[in-house]
């Protein structure tokens, strides 16, 4: 069996060390990446407005707002003072030479901007390949280059992306509410992220100040049929630190009474987007618990894959901002506690000029 599949598969798939079953899903991937580019190849990208304008590339929906060519520019779900935080933040990053990967893309505006800030890799991902075209446009119309992988549900992510080895930076925003376990997809993502790297983790979140997670029954936060919890700001910072990621920097943006898809007035719904620096340990002072946990427990050991978390080298990505000292946490002198910096630091109510928003234009570089 191996010897067969190493008859079919090519060379750039099939490292030494990989066994057949890797080999299978790696020439899978490959084959289907391979017909949808095709197809994108067939239909081909209109080379004019007037010829874009009639498409049903430009006319169909799209989550982002893009400019695809001067002036052309699709009609998002987002309004245009909407800020979009991971975006905003991801400017203070030094991605020169980095390897990064970024999960739900949707058409890909944010791998996009990361290509423009200097990455050495990207790569994109979703659930399926519902925006597969619309990501080839922006990647065809920004001349930008990075991969694409299909990975359904997003559990057990360092076994789907293990081939990849590891990263610098991880983007996982407007992930963990759309899913049954944001614990199993932290416990998955974090093994894929190198020693010292870099994620932002963004998710909607609620003011209450205890350790909990409301539940979206009966679409009461949100009538969307794939959310389903809402952090509190306490739970969500030490679910961060008890999968080894300390909070450095973060924006938040309060839901209004104008958003009438988000806005709750009982829970203060918000969004909270938190760039974190991986550290070696449980980052929670003096919990003993969760360091025992972390160390014994069976979720933690059989979920989040220590030995690949341990195998990772260290990265030496640059943040451009250092902690605010009005909000660090007095227990390290070198993170941030979110509670504060909300109260501190101030929301963003709202995107005040096009590049902190959900649109992309053809000049923005981040």
């Amino acid at each position: 069996m191996e010897a067969f599949l190493k008859s079919i598969t090519p060379k750039k798939f099939r490292p030494n060390t990989l066994d057949a079953s890797l080999w299978a899903r790696r020439l899978a991937r490959s084959r289907w990446n391979s017909c949808y580019d095709a197809r994108v190849k067939m239909d081909g990208f209109p080379p004019s407005a007037e010829k874009l304008g009639e498409s049903s590339l430009f006319k169909g929906w799209w989550y982002y707002g893009v400019e695809l060519l001067p002036g052309q520019i699709t009609k998002g779900i987002f309004a245009d003072d909407v800020p979009l935080l991971p975006r905003m933040l991801l400017r203070n990053f030094d991605l020169a030479g980095a390897d990064c990967l970024d999960l739900g893309s949707m058409e890909g505006l944010m791998p996009t901007l990361m290509c423009r800030q200097g990455a050495k890799s990207v790569l994109a991902t979703d659930a399926t390949y519902h925006c597969y075209k619309k990501m080839a446009a922006l990647k065809h119309y920004y001349g930008a280059q990075f991969d694409f992988q299909k990975i359904g549900l997003m559990y057990g992510l360092s076994e789907k992306l293990k081939h990849r080895g590891g990263f610098d930076f991880i983007n996982l925003s407007g992930v963990l509410y759309h899913v049954f376990s944001p614990m199993h997809v932290l416990a998955g993502v974090r093994p894929l992220l190198r020693k010292n790297g870099l994620m932002i983790v963004s998710t909607n979140i609620t003011t209450r100040e205890d350790y909990s997670m409301e539940f979206n029954d009966r679409g009461r936060l949100q009538t969307e049929r794939n959310t389903f919890w809402y952090l509190s700001v306490p739970l969500f910072e030490y679910m961060l630190r008890f999968f080894r990621l300390e909070p450095i920097d973060c924006l938040y943006h309060p839901y209004s009474e104008n958003d009438s898809v988000r806005y709750n007035k009982d829970t203060g719904a918000a969004y909270l987007s938190v760039v974190c620096r991986a550290t070696d340990d449980v980052a929670l002072a003096s919990d003993e618990w969760a360091a025992e946990t972390a160390r014994v427990s069976w979720e933690y050991t059989e979920l989040c894959d220590y030995d690949l978390l341990a195998s990772q080298k260290t990265s030496s990505i640059g943040y451009k901002r250092d902690p605010d000292a009005r909000f660090s946490n007095p227990s390290d002198g070198r993170s941030i506690d979110l509670s504060s910096a909300i109260r501190l630091q101030g929301a963003v109510v709202r995107a005040t000029r096009p590049e902190d928003s959900h649109l992309l234009r053809l000049s923005d570089q981040s």
